[in-house]
């Protein structure tokens, strides 16, 4: 499926911890999506997701549920796949 991670580009490089947006900024990273290559938004993605108004994790349920929608994961494998989550984080 196509996912398109909608996400501005300035939120992209406050979250950017390896430096990549300002290298390429400084010309030491040609060709770099967004900051001296064009970005190409999707014509019709099966899923946008905000990430400015969700978490990760919200973001891959929404992902995980899609999947199960279009018959790629079996009923319930979202719910059981959030569930195993939650308990590793605790």
């Amino acid at each position: 499926i196509e996912v398109y991670v909608s996400t501005p580009l300035a939120t992209c490089e406050a979250r950017d911890r390896k430096g990549l947006y300002a290298r390429a900024r400084a010309g030491l990273i040609p060709d770099f999506t967004g900051v001296n290559h064009p970005y190409e938004i999707p014509e019709n993605p099966d899923l946008d997701l905000d990430t400015t108004r969700m978490t990760p994790e919200e973001a891959a349920q929404r992902i995980m549920l899609k999947l199960e929608h279009l018959g790629y994961l079996g009923p319930g494998i979202p719910a059981e796949s959030a569930k195993r989550f939650d308990r590793a984080r605790k």
